[in-house]
């Protein structure tokens, strides 16, 4: 008979991977279960950009950015936006997450060999207020090897431990149930399912074909959010962002399901702030997908021209990169579910990043050549790859065929005088290197920055020059990607109930407890914060449980 673990981990995503380290690290045993195939090891962080967020960091100052941590909580806490009772928790950890990214996150990172691009990126760059939303500074270190590279030592680590017996990995194992006895948890119960050769991200079968039970003195939930399920997201939806998009794409498998969430709840977890959710509305239908809707998100410059279905100009400031809830909650007022970008080819080959490790072959494979690549003429291969077969493309040698191809894809009426008309407008302001245009300034003030200048934002020119063409036009999704909310914990990552107490025995990790406390971004997130809220999270709850078992 296996001898009964110190911990169960729920998940073998990042924050599931980084909590199980953590108790191998202090001579504990620990079993993870995961629904999934032995393919999907890693979860929905083998999929990302690998963007870590990261405070003063050497990177930052040799890029000459000065960054503090007051100016990081300055922008944390106005992006926030804390109002409720309930952020109690999260606002403790929003607190210490921001001690850990200014001060041992990186070293600790460094440590287990995670490296970084000497470029920083200027994600989410804000409302255009100096206490609101938004980064005041680039803080947004891309690994390299992108998600792979922060999941890779944490997998590495956990393989060895199963090899030597300290640790279990069982795929293929769904939590049904948690086990509670004596007022404390104690266990989980679930199904064994079938075998599937699915590869990473694609859907495996549900069948069951054998129960299983496990003990342990406690137990961590590291299992996701709801991304993946529409459904619970359209029922989460709040108010305050409109009506939920009749379409959407999913940024994550269909197995990000947020079974959990509600098994949890049933033992006693308190949830909260589930209204509160990150979806982007720079969504492109991925041409070669592995999930259903799969869907791929442009990280884009500031440079494009950004228009509602209609074609109507989005409103200063809700430019491409600035304010991702902000540009949500305008375009859910507008009646239809996509919007547009208008742009060059000069634009798409400095300013197209497209969000995936899958899409960033240079980075995940840590390819010097190709990388160089990206400094010199020629967008990178799967943008090219995108503008040439994605179904969203539209590509023309003037602005009139251009609004035809337009309108093929349109599913509502294009206004197309007003279109040309907001093109015209926007090219004029380009007869002097000054103007009034606060999108054109905006792409001038990154310019100032010697990343953005060096790789990410084109200089400034007309749509319709032909020297900067062809022009493209690119119809513009919305992509479901994370919860803001979840399971509500204390800093140790113990699951509190409604009353506040810990329940005994539970803990919960990552997005399944909102990144920490239940929803440490509040309604708006920084960027490069989701694989960083797993690593601190995981890391949190692992050291916690060692200390007690």
């Amino acid at each position: 008979m296996t001898p009964e673990p110190d911990c169960l981990v729920v998940g073998a995503g990042l924050a599931g991977l980084v909590a199980a380290c953590e108790l191998l690290d202090a001579g504990k045993t620990v079993t993870i279960l995961d629904q999934e195939p032995a393919a999907s090891l890693g979860g929905q962080a083998f999929w990302s950009f690998g963007g870590l967020f990261l405070i003063d960091s050497p990177e930052q100052r040799r890029m000459g950015v000065s960054d503090s941590l007051a100016l990081a909580r300055q922008d944390w806490f106005g992006s926030a936006g804390f109002d409720r009772a309930e952020d109690h928790w999260p606002k403790r950890w929003a607190e210490a997450y921001l001690q850990f990214a200014a001060g041992e996150k990186r070293a600790w990172l460094h440590e287990k060999g995670v490296r970084f691009f000497p470029v920083v990126g200027w994600a989410e760059r804000g409302d255009g207020t100096a206490g609101g939303h938004g980064n005041s500074v680039p803080r947004f270190h891309i690994t390299w090897g992108t998600g792979p590279g922060v999941i890779a030592p944490f997998v590495r680590q956990v393989q060895a431990a199963a090899a030597a017996g300290k640790a279990r990995l069982l795929h293929r194992h769904r939590v049904d149930e948690l086990i509670v006895e004596d007022g404390r948890v104690a266990g989980v119960r679930g199904a064994i399912l079938k075998p599937d050769a699915a590869v990473r991200g694609a859907a495996s079968n549900r069948e069951r074909i054998a129960d299983f039970e496990l003990r342990a003195p406690a137990v961590v939930v590291a299992s996701g959010g709801i991304g993946g399920n529409h459904d619970l997201v359209r029922a989460a939806w709040p108010e305050r962002l409109g009506t939920p998009p009749d379409f959407m794409l999913s940024g994550v498998p269909a197995h990000v399901d947020g079974r959990m969430l509600g098994i949890a709840e049933a033992e006693g977890a308190h949830l909260i702030n589930g209204d509160r959710m990150w979806h982007y509305t720079e969504g492109i239908q991925n041409w070669d997908p592995i999930w259903q809707r799969h869907g791929i998100r442009i990280l884009p410059g500031p440079s494009s021209l950004w228009l509602d279905a209609r074609g109507e100009r989005l409103p200063a400031p809700l430019f491409p990169g600035f304010d991702t809830l902000g540009t949500l909650e305008h375009l859910r007022t507008t009646g239809s579910d996509y919007s547009w970008f208008i742009l060059t080819q000069k634009i798409i080959e400095k300013e197209f990043a497209l969000s995936g490790s899958e899409q960033n072959p240079d980075l995940t494979g840590k390819d010097y050549g190709l990388l160089a690549k990206r400094v010199g003429p020629g967008a990178p291969g799967p943008v090219e790859a995108f503008k040439e077969k994605g179904a969203d493309f539209v590509v023309a040698d003037t602005l009139d065929e251009l609004l035809a191809g337009m309108q093929r894809l349109s599913e509502v009426p294009l206004d197309t005088e007003l279109v040309t008309r907001h093109v015209r407008e926007r090219d004029r302001q380009l007869d002097n290197p000054f103007g009034k245009d606060l999108q054109l300034a905006a792409v001038r003030g990154a310019r100032a920055y010697r990343g953005d200048k060096l790789i990410r934002v084109a200089s400034p020119h007309k749509l319709t020059d032909p020297k900067a063409g062809p022009m493209i036009a690119v119809k513009l999704h919305i992509l479901t990607r994370k919860s803001l909310g979840g399971i509500e914990t204390d800093l140790d990552g113990r699951v509190l109930g409604v009353d506040g107490a810990p329940v005994p025995g539970l803990y919960a990790a990552g997005e399944a407890s909102g990144f920490g406390g239940g929803g440490v971004h509040g309604y708006r997130a920084l960027e490069g914060t989701f694989l960083g809220g797993c690593l601190f999270s995981g890391r949190q709850a692992g050291r916690a449980i060692a200390r007690m078992v």
